[in-house]
C-alpha cells in the first residue's frame, strides 16, 4: 500500500488483473482519478475489489451462513427423501429485471457444499439482466445442491438488489458529473459484500468502516469545546500524522457552520458533508465554495431519493451519499430450476 502526498493510504491496483480464484467478474473501469484518492480501492477493477475486500472474510462468512441453516444436524428433509446418487443439472434464472451481483459468492458456496457442485457462470457481476435470463449453471448430486439452495439464492438476491438500486441512482444523475457514494448503513455481517455490490452497480465507496477515514459529525462537534475552529485544526493535524486517514470530512447543516470550515487553513478538510440542506442552501454553499476554496469537495446527504437525486446533483455538489442503496435495497428474485 502506498501513501499519498498527505500521508493518506492509497491502494494501488493495475487496471486489469486476473482474479486469483478464476471467478468471472465484470472488469469495470476504476473510478475517476479525482475520486480514487478518497475511495477505498478506488484504482481497482471490480475483480480486484472482490479479491481485496470480500475474499479475506468469505470462507468464515460461508461457514456462518451454512451453520445458520444446517444447525448441528443438516438438511433432514433432503436426507430423508433424496438418494445420494441422484445427479442433476440445474440453473439459476432471474425472475425479474435487475443488475446481477454475487456470482463468485454463489460459486464458492456451491464448491463449499459437501461433495462439491460444479458451477459455470453465464453472466458477470454488473450485467443488467432481464427476467428469464440464465446466470449460473450447476451439475452434481441433488442431495448436495438442495441444502445450499436457499443460502446461495439469498446472497445472490441481496447483492443484486444493492447493485440494482445503486445503478438506478447512478443513471438518475448521468451527465451531471456527480458521484453516488454509499454509507455505513449496511446489513450487519454483509458490509463488504454490499459495498462490493455498490461498485458493481456503478457507485463509489465511502468509508469501509470507522478505521479508514475521518468523518466528524454533529455529535462529535458537541464535545470539542468552545473554540471549534482551533480544536478541529489541532485534531485534524494529529489524525493525519498518527492515523493516516484517506480523507478528512466534516458534517455541517447550516451555512454559518460551513463558513467556519472555509475559514480553516487550506487543506485542513478534504470533504464537507452538507446534511439535510434544502436545494437553495446547497446552491449557496456551492457558490461560496467556488469563490473561496474550489478544491474542497461537497457531499450532499440526508433523505435523498430517486425522485430528488437529480435536483440535488444539479445544485453543483460533487458527491451524493445515499443510504438507501444499501438499507432500502429490495432483493432481486432469482430461482433455481432443476432438470
Amino acid at each position: 500500500m502506498d501513501r499519498g502526498g498527505d500521508g493518506s493510504s492509497i491502494v494501488r491496483c493495475s487496471s486489469r488483473r486476473r482474479f486469483a480464484s478464476n471467478l468471472i467478474l465484470l472488469e469495470t473501469t476504476p473510478v475517476s482519478e479525482a475520486n480514487s484518492r478518497f475511495e477505498p480501492f478506488g484504482e481497482c477493477s471490480l475483480a480486484e475489489l472482490f479479491d481485496r475486500l470480500v475474499e479475506p472474510t468469505l470462507e468464515a462468512a460461508i461457514e456462518r451462513w451454512l451453520v445458520e441453516d444446517f444447525g448441528d444436524v443438516g438438511d433432514i428433509t433432503t436426507e430423508a427423501f433424496i438418494a445420494p446418487d441422484v445427479e442433476v443439472r440445474a440453473e439459476i434464472r432471474a425472475r425479474q429485471e435487475g443488475v446481477v451481483c454475487g456470482l463468485p459468492i454463489v460459486r464458492r458456496i456451491a464448491a463449499r457444499a459437501a461433495g462439491g457442485i460444479e458451477s459455470e457462470p453465464l453472466a458477470v457481476d454488473g450485467d443488467r439482466v432481464e427476467a428469464g435470463t440464465r446466470v449460473m449453471e450447476f451439475r452434481g448430486p441433488l442431495a448436495v445442491l438442495l441444502p445450499v439452495e436457499r443460502t446461495l439464492l439469498n446472497l445472490l438476491g441481496r447483492a443484486s438488489g444493492v447493485a440494482t438500486q445503486t445503478r438506478e441512482f447512478v443513471e438518475a444523475v448521468a451527465g451531471t458529473g456527480v458521484t453516488i457514494v454509499d454509507t455505513r448503513k449496511t446489513t450487519p455481517g454483509l458490509r463488504t459484500i454490499e459495498k462490493y455490490a455498490v461498485r458493481a452497480g456503478g457507485g463509489t465507496l465511502h468509508r469501509i468502516g470507522l478505521y479508514d477515514a475521518v468523518l466528524v459529525k454533529d455529535n462529535h462537534l458537541v464535545g470539542i469545546g468552545p473554540n471549534p475552529g482551533e480544536a478541529i485544526e489541532a485534531a485534524v493535524s494529529a489524525a493525519r500524522e498518527q492515523m493516516r486517514p484517506r480523507f478528512i470530512e466534516i458534517e455541517v447543516d447550516r451555512l454559518e457552520q460551513f463558513e467556519e470550515i472555509l475559514d480553516l487553513p487550506s487543506g485542513t478538510v478534504d470533504v464537507v458533508l452538507l446534511d439535510n440542506m434544502d436545494l437553495e442552501t446547497m446552491r449557496a454553499a456551492v457558490e461560496r465554495r467556488d469563490r473561496r476554496r474550489r478544491a474542497l469537495l461537497l457531499e450532499a446527504s440526508g433523505g435523498v431519493t430517486l425522485d430528488s437525486v437529480r435536483e440535488v446533483a444539479e445544485t453543483g455538489v460533487d458527491r451524493i451519499a445515499v443510504g438507501a442503496i444499501t438499507h432500502s435495497a429490495v432483493q432481486v428474485d432469482f430461482g433455481l430450476d432443476i432438470e
